[in-house]
């Protein structure tokens, strides 16, 4: 099987290096393709093999599964350049370009997937969205290649967002307010920032090796925790006091913000 990527910024060279570290695709099938083509060379550095294209119709010609790993709005100007036939299976990896509307405007099989920073680490969630025309062929393909870096999910379209928000945000979001726990305890406790980083970052490896060991669940994990009248269950009641309603308009925001992605975009 041959696959193509087209854009190689973050999240086009992320699959690039996870998929061939993992062993989930061997380097000599893969074809890139980038606007500015010192960052796709870049990558052919680290894997020799790589080919580099000339244009994104030689990425097409050259694959059987095509990626597009761009921005939205760039969508447009990517398929006005390539014609994908029905054999083919094209892979979005942007939440607002909704499956069907690829499906209206090509002949090939359309599937969208979200990755996950995580997937780097092979680890965490990718999910998919597979559109009507897609062969059991293409989803078993994909299936095991995400397999090697990720847990596979498939979502449907309307819960697209909220599921990107926790599985592909969501470690940015959670970085933040990492990072504000860090600054508290500087300045609450004397710390320093290098030992409230350090501490942090061993306890967030410490709290993900028990979840994936599936030791506890999120709120055992809490109980077990708390103990009556201590420490912990201090802190807890001013979390509960003050975060207010931080997620709901977390959520908002950034459904807000596709919703207005789903308007502008021009396929």
């Amino acid at each position: 099987m041959r696959y193509g990527i087209i854009g190689t910024g973050n999240m086009g060279s992320m699959l690039i290096n996870a998929f061939i570290s993992s062993g989930a695709v061997d380097a000599n099938d893969v074809t890139i393709y980038n606007r500015t083509r010192k960052k796709a060379e870049w990558i052919q550095n680290q894997f020799k093999e790589i080919t580099v294209a000339n244009s994104v119709k030689d990425v097409v010609r050259e694959s059987e599964v095509v990626f597009i790993c761009v921005k939205p709005h760039d969508y447009k100007d990517i398929l006005s350049q390539c014609s994908p036939n029905a054999s083919q299976c094209l892979v979005s990896i942007t939440s607002p370009v909704a499956v069907k509307d690829l499906e209206n405007i090509t002949s090939c099989q359309v599937v969208r997937t979200v990755p996950s920073i995580t997937n780097r680490s092979y680890s965490g969630v990718s999910l998919f969205t597979y559109g009507d025309r897609v062969s059991d062929f293409y989803k078993d393909e994909l299936h095991s290649i995400f397999s090697h870096i990720s847990k596979p999910v498939v979502i449907e379209e309307e819960s697209i967002r909220s599921a990107s928000d926790i599985v592909s945000c969501g470690p940015a979001f959670i970085s933040f307010l990492l990072e504000n726990m860090i600054s508290a305890a500087q300045e609450v406790g004397g710390m320093s920032k290098e030992k409230a980083t350090q501490l942090t970052e061993e306890m967030m490896i410490g709290l993900g090796t028990l979840l994936e060991k599936r030791i506890y669940t999120l709120p055992e994990l809490m109980e077990k925790v708390t103990v009556k009248g201590g420490v912990t269950g201090e802190g807890i009641g001013a979390l509960e006091d003050h975060i207010g309603d931080l997620f709901l308009e977390m959520f908002k925001a950034t459904h807000r913000k596709h919703k207005e992605d789903k308007r502008t975009i021009q396929l």
